[in-house]
């Protein structure tokens, strides 16, 4: 069998992914860019709420109103910025963690349970070294 050329690779594994991943997403509660303003409070502790508009590529008018709503719902809060009185910094909640991690595990659960039912023991084995290898290319 012939080794197949990178770009064919690539571009097949990038479909795959693609589409797993919006499978994944199938299963969250938390609207997609609500769990992602979460998700990157949680990776990058407290920060500006422009400072998170920055990092979602969103007008920090469209971010104050996502901030706005995980507020309400109690899943993010405000504190005074320990440097600028002009500024407040927006962190996680414990609530938020909570919802967070039954997210996280929801697609987790979800894709441990396809795993299962769908791949044999040696597609599993070789799914493990897989994943191995796309971490080592993320990080390229």
């Amino acid at each position: 069998m012939p080794i197949p050329e990178p770009a064919t690779v690539a571009a097949e594994l990038r479909t795959a992914m693609g589409k797993l991943t919006r499978r994944v997403k199938h299963e969250d509660r938390i609207p997609l860019g609500q769990v992602a303003v979460l998700g990157t409070l949680d990776r990058d502790g407290a920060m500006t709420t422009s400072d998170l508009a920055a990092d979602q590529r969103v007008r920090p008018q469209s971010m104050a109103r996502a901030v706005g709503l995980l507020m309400d719902q109690g899943l993010v809060a405000r504190r005074a910025h320990p440097t600028d009185g002009r500024k407040s910094l927006v962190e996680l909640s414990p609530a938020g963690r909570a919802a967070l991690e039954a997210e996280r595990g929801r697609r987790a659960g979800w894709l441990a349970q396809a795993i299962e039912t769908e791949l044999t023991p040696e597609e599993r084995h070789l799914l493990a070294r897989s994943a191995a290898l796309m971490e080592r290319l993320a990080s390229h």
